[in-house]
């Protein structure tokens, strides 16, 4: 099914989805700054063919969804998670199996944890704790290289296609792993299609200022649906220990270790994601 928009509470979320709705459903959402083109259209389709009713989804402030006039927007976490809600009610889906990567792991967990009537399953790659930064737990920051990345986003013509392309294939190179190396033409097309289809590029970066509501760090051992954790060692952005961290908190949860990846998943990887997703999911 192609692209639409769904609109609740005056907030519009553009969604699209993949395969057959009598199947068990499952919903990604995605990390910060990046639209739900970063979930590979080739990704769904292999998701579906599984059997699965894939749902992806842009979040606020990026790609085709509402936006917001950069370090103007007033929402919260827990709105980007009654967005994934509404995103379901949208379809009819009254429980869905849901994935979330980096920040969109983050959205999964309070997602789950404020309608845990709705999670048949959750998978968290690429992701930590919300919450962590206000927890005991002593857990490895994101490496300088990533935040001197986001500093130069400052001097980018955001208008212009190019160097908005070289900006994001520029840091793409950071988010890879050596196992397989950097995908630079995967990467330079999903840098063309965020150019293309973004209502305001620069909104992204109000992911950087999202507030919580509150703590949720001590409520991640209330998660009972089962869980999966999938991590790359060489993550940069949110180091292995993160995913070690989480193993160790959520109850019922199972960890898959992605040896050399990065904060990706890199099409080689695809068979034994894809496979692990499959073996996961709950079919109510």
């Amino acid at each position: 099914m192609g692209e639409q928009i769904i609109e609740t509470n005056g907030v519009q979320i553009c969604t699209e989805s993949f395969g057959s709705p009598s199947n068990p459903a499952l919903l990604l959402i995605n990390g910060a700054t990046q639209s739900m083109v970063y979930w590979d259209t080739a990704f769904c389709e292999k998701l579906a063919d599984k059997g699965m009713f894939v749902i992806r989804y842009d979040n606020r402030d990026v790609g085709r969804s509402t936006v917001y006039e950069h370090g103007k927007a007033n929402y919260s976490v827990r709105d980007m998670a009654n967005d994934g809600i509404n995103v379901l009610n949208s379809y009819h889906i009254e429980k869905a199996n849901v994935m979330g990567m980096s920040l969109g792991g983050m959205i999964a967990q309070v997602l789950t944890h404020h309608y845990p009537d709705r999670v048949l399953s959750l998978t968290l790659l690429s992701t930590s704790l919300f919450g962590g930064e206000n927890s005991s737990l002593d857990l490895p920051p994101m490496d300088s290289r990533i935040l001197e990345h986001h500093a130069q986003g400052q001097n980018v013509d955001w208008s212009n296609k190019e160097e908005v392309k070289k900006y994001l294939v520029e840091g793409g190179k950071l988010l890879s792993g050596s196992k397989y190396g950097y995908e630079e033409q995967r990467i330079r097309k999903q840098a063309r299609e965020e150019f293309d289809r973004a209502n305001n590029l620069t909104s992204m970066f109000n992911h950087a200022s999202l507030t919580g509501d509150d703590y949720y760090n001590d409520k991640i051992k209330a998660i009972q649906v089962p869980t999966l954790i999938i991590h790359g060692t060489e993550d940069l952005v949110l180091p292995y220990e993160h995913g070690l961290a989480l193993k160790n908190e959520i109850p019922n949860s199972e960890m898959l270790a992605l040896e050399g990846s990065g904060h990706e998943f890199h099409t080689k990887e695809w068979p034994k994601i894809i496979d692990a997703i499959k073996n996961h999911v709950v079919k109510e």
